[in-house]
């Protein structure tokens, strides 16, 4: 009887929809538990083991800096193995695979095990190091079970969910809890951007990667990290939600091997209480174009500085992450509804979702053995240059892309902007090729960091 009872339950909630979902409503559902969900869901999510090669050096003087600080680094480069554990989750039959990035991001062998056993290698398609999601593919898989992703915009908190991962590698484990928040911009660690869905269901060490779903077995997140001061699960656990991971998919099988995320071309601030006020807001929302490129898609759509941005796409958005988060899941080449404020006035207005124009041209060039700062790379400051080294929109001047050897030595970085070589401007790529093949024995360089003016002095 109870059999049929919880057949007739699960039965229920699949006919009323992830965005209809209730609580029990009676002592007999309550008791009932999700092992038919989890006998649903489990076999797609799978356990990985990957090999990390990194550069480490053993100090002859055990890394003592007192030694150190005279002797300098004499210890020889060693390479290391480190083996990284965590999950992931089956998004196809075929064998497409999606986890975090810190787990296989930089892998050099990637063993992909499944609940029922079986071993598969698999290769990176596509990783994004910021987002901390990677989308792989197993090698000769088919016929694989896989779960269905959910809208997550649809999500709600309160919801019930199950975390499934092979925490501390003790095998495939499940946790129970409910989405305790959403949109948490900025809160997860790491190099991971956007906004996360968050949950109190327990996620460890080794859950990265694995699967976030609602009761009727649809994912709506990728497990990524914690906030626990003991690092333990009895901190909150946040996930990457499941319209990013769509996007993801999308893009590996467009062959893209890095995400390419929709170029804003501005910069804003949250709308808090005190901007809101002075700007004669009654509700603090929303976000604030402080600054814009002429090249960007929201200045050709008519936007200008002091605009609010309020919604993208029927969304709210209240941070900068938030609003990266939604173009991206728009993708390049679509079209994004802006909702703006402007003067007290409302207007949807719709915007092109593009790259960052390579224009003017960037004509990067690695310098040669005849001038002097031979291997330095520079390009021109445009908008695709200022988007890759993360700089200011009013960049002028041509930027390091890689300093070289003797670029390193005489002072200069990655993505410092040469502004001028002994006191000549400097406009474009080929300008720094002439000025360091015309000087002689003293150079005095110019260059903007991290809007710092700085001048760098050295001999040949």
């Amino acid at each position: 009887m109870a059999r049929i009872i919880l057949i007739l339950w699960l039965m229920s909630l699949a006919s009323i929809g992830a965005t209809q979902t209730r609580v029990p409503s009676s002592q007999v559902e309550i008791t009932l538990g999700f092992a038919p969900l989890v006998k649903q869901a489990a076999p797609a999510v799978v356990n990985i083991y990957a090999k990390i090669i990194t550069e480490g050096r053993t100090s002859p003087f055990a890394n003592d800096p007192f030694f150190e600080q005279f002797f300098g680094n004499l210890a020889k480069p060693r390479k290391r193995v480190q083996n990284s554990l965590g999950s992931g989750v089956i998004l196809s039959a075929g064998g497409i695979v999606v986890s975090n990035y810190h787990v296989v991001g930089t892998a050099t062998e990637i063993r992909v095990v499944t609940k029922d056993r079986r071993e598969y290698n698999a290769r990176v398609l596509l990783g994004d190091k910021d987002s901390d999601l990677a989308i792989l593919q197993l090698e000769d898989a088919e016929g694989l079970p896989f779960l269905n992703l959910r809208d997550s915009d649809q999500v709600e908190v309160g919801e019930l969910v199950l975390a499934i991962g092979n925490p501390f590698g003790i095998g495939q484990t499940v946790s129970s809890g409910i989405v305790s928040g959403l949109a948490r911009s900025g809160a997860a660690t790491g190099h991971k951007r956007g906004y996360f869905i968050q949950t109190d269901a327990a996620i460890n060490p080794g859950n990265s990667g694995g699967a976030l779903i609602d009761v009727n077995g649809a994912l709506i997140g990728i497990n990524t990290s914690i906030l626990s001061r003991s690092g333990g699960s009895n901190g909150i656990g946040f996930a990457i939600p499941a319209n990013l991971v769509r996007e993801f998919v999308v893009q590996a099988n467009m062959g893209n091997t890095s995400f390419l995320r929709p170029w804003a071309g501005m910069g804003g601030q949250p709308v808090d209480g005190d901007l809101a006020e002075s700007l004669g807001l009654v509700v603090p929302e929303g976000i604030l174009i402080a600054e814009l490129h002429e090249s960007s898609p929201f200045a050709k759509a008519d936007f200008r500085v002091g605009d609010i941005i309020t919604q993208v796409d029927g969304q709210l958005v209240n941070s900068p992450q938030e609003m990266l988060f939604r173009m991206s899941v728009a993708g390049i080449g679509g079209a994004s509804l802006i909702t703006r404020l402007r003067a007290g006035e409302v207007s949807e207005i719709e915007v092109g979702m593009i790259l960052p124009p390579n224009v003017p041209p960037a004509q990067e060039i690695v310098l040669d053995d005849t001038t002097a700062l031979p291997g330095l790379r520079v390009a021109r400051a445009n908008p695709a240059v200022i988007a890759r080294f993360g700089l200011a929109f009013t960049t002028r001047g041509v930027v390091v892309a890689d300093p070289g050897r003797f670029g390193q030595r005489a002072g200069l970085k990655t993505g410092d902007v040469i502004l001028a070589i002994n006191n000549q401007v400097v406009i474009k790529s080929d300008d720094v090729r002439t000025l360091l093949n015309l000087v002689e024995r003293r150079v005095s360089m110019e260059i903007e960091r991290a809007g710092r003016r700085i001048r760098l002095r050295f001999r040949l």
